[in-house]
């Protein structure tokens, strides 16, 4: 007797509810389709010209930028082949930080590719394998010599930082980089470890953002700035003399006097009970208080809530009380100050106390802010960029450019080759790539010269979103290489300024490079992602959880009265 199974998957197979869909009814195709809608959203956001997009999410928050993760991560793609591509994307920017659009435009990209290879009668799993092949052979010509055009030599020299960092910001900000770059490079050599610059933490960069004026009032704060005043009379401690600091002690529970852990009844006979059950609240407030001061803190960060008692006390005693309800900030600050945080309001012990230079308040733009202070004496533990702009969007987009810029510093203090940008890399290695599968016998090679072509899109959209011809600079641009006889890559990409007229120049000359390791850690993503959609022959969704939907027979609120 033999076994039967349905013909139909969904017949008797699955529970009623579940959606299958398989290569015979198109699944590959569909899953294509559903990449590209994705990778057309953001490659007009791709390079210096590119436009950014409003997106408006569950909750009504307006995003404007051109960031692909931010577009994508707010966009809550549901189509599972389509969210391969969103967390490829979101892959790359935890790792680097930076060529985010990249990961999604050229995955696109080598998806269109392939699908014409699917049209012509070429199995999925041959195109798959030839993009692996393809990827691997990339990744050594990037690693190559040829293609590093540019080695940061010393990440402490701070022209050769803002040279670096420039087009990654440029990318984002496009006519503020020379600023924005000069501000980033700042904040990152004062925290940068002497003698061990892989040792740099992205996360003692701090960014604030203050409306108003202007982005060229904004400047770097050796500390960190919170954006309150402090609780008490006492706003302000300058540098003490001789080279002092002021002792701080940082808690993460609320300045007050103890309670107990359960509730309780108190009976108290006539007024003069009640007078000293207050009074003895204030005497234990009071000496706590005195004790501290004793060891001479200056400066206490509160986590919670502060009374109006030891409020009082605290301003008699002449200490400084701000209330920082953060969690993650009172972390930073007891790096900044190298303190202890406290979970009981008790006297702090000698090492577990930390010390700041000078506490001040300021207002700026209209804003009373409290900046902690470091001075230049010593090698600051974080620092703050102050940002200064018209709208909360545009310092929102601002904070993201210099967020791409600090995660590339980082990549930098490891790998510190750099190779040509602007399109130059891409058709480079699309030229050598096609020549690669050209000699690579069997249907493979049509795959490899599909990866080849797919490197197009760099240059091509670039262009586009410059408003120039796309195909009329890509056969320049190929004209240019190939008549470059130099050992190295040739350096000529697509000129968004059209400075010569040509709509090409040369990159190295306008100082435009990418880090060699975040390219091809994002050709890698991308090509993972391509091929795993690719390997995908069936899709099979269970229904979603939950009950039926509330129906609506008549308008209004559902429980309005009759």
């Amino acid at each position: 007797m033999s076994l039967s199974l349905p013909s139909a998957p969904g017949a008797q197979l699955f529970k009623s509810g579940y959606q299958t869909q398989s290569a015979e009814d198109g699944a590959v195709q569909r899953n294509i389709l559903a990449c590209n809608e994705v990778s057309e959203i953001v490659r007009t956001s791709l390079g210096p010209t590119g436009r950014s997009k409003l997106v408006v999410n569950r909750i009504g928050k307006v995003f404007l930028s051109s960031d692909a993760a931010t577009i994508v991560g707010e966009l809550e793609v549901v189509h599972p082949a389509a969210k391969l591509l969103v967390m490829a994307s979101l892959q790359q920017e935890a790792e680097f930080g930076d060529a985010t659009n990249l990961v999604i435009v050229f995955a696109g990209e080598l998806l269109s590719q392939a699908l014409k290879l699917i049209n012509l009668g070429i199995h999925p799993a041959e195109i798959a394998k030839g993009y692996e092949v393809a990827c691997s052979k990339v990744s050594a010509l990037l690693e190559s010599p040829a293609f590093t055009s540019y080695t940061l030599e010393n990440i402490y020299d701070h022209k050769q930082l803002v040279k670096a960092i420039s087009s990654s910001i440029a990318s984002k900000q496009y006519g503020s980089e020379e600023l924005i770059s000069d501000l980033v490079a700042q904040a990152c050599l004062q925290v940068m470890p002497p003698e061990r610059p892989k040792a740099f933490n992205v996360d003692n960069i701090r960014v604030v953002k203050v409306m108003g004026a202007s982005l060229e009032q904004s400047y770097v704060v050796r500390g960190m700035v919170f954006p309150r005043e402090p609780e008490g009379q006492i706003k302000k401690l300058a540098s003490p003399v001789q080279g002092g600091v002021h002792k701080v002690a940082v808690y993460t529970c609320a300045i007050d006097a103890g309670h107990t852990e359960t509730k309780g009844t108190v009976l108290l006979k006539n007024a003069e009970e009640m007078l000293n059950f207050s009074k003895g609240e204030e005497v234990q407030v009071e000496a706590l208080i005195k004790s501290i001061a004793d060891t001479g803190i200056r400066v206490i960060v509160a986590g919670s809530t502060v009374s109006e008692l030891a409020l009082h006390f605290l301003d008699r005693a002449g200490i400084l009380c701000i209330k920082v309800p953060s969690k993650f900030d009172i972390r930073r600050l007891c790096r900044v100050v190298n303190a202890t945080p406290l979970g009981h309001f008790a006297t702090p012990e000698p090492q577990e106390a930390g010390s700041i230079d000078a506490v001040t308040t300021m207002e700026i733009g209209g804003d009373r802010v409290t900046v902690f202070e470091q001075s230049a004496e010593h090698r600051a533990r974080t620092t703050t960029i102050l940002l200064r702009g018209a709208t909360k969007n545009a310092l929102d987009d601002i904070e993201r450019a210099i967020d791409d810029a600090v995660n590339v510093v980082k990549c930098l203090t490891i790998d510190p080759r750099m190779t040509t940008g602007a399109g130059s890399a891409e058709i480079e290695l699309a030229s050598q790539c096609a020549e690669i599968g050209e000699r690579t016998p069997g249907l493979m090679h049509h795959a490899i010269k599909g990866f080849a072509k797919a490197f197009e899109v760099i240059p091509r959209t670039l262009a586009e979103n410059a408003g120039f011809d796309a195909t009329d600079v890509l056969s320049k641009l190929y004209a240019a290489h190939a008549n470059d006889s130099s050992s190295a890559i040739s350096s000529i990409g697509v000129d968004v300024d059209d400075s010569e007229g040509t709509g090409i120049f040369d990159a190295t000359t306008a100082n435009i490079f990418d880090a060699v390791a975040i390219k091809s850690s994002a050709i890698k993503l991308a090509t993972d992602a391509a091929t795993t959609i690719l390997t995908v022959d069936q899709i099979v969704m269970a229904k979603k959880a939950g009950g039926p939907a509330m129906p609506q027979s008549r308008p209004g609120n559902w429980d309005a009265d009759d």
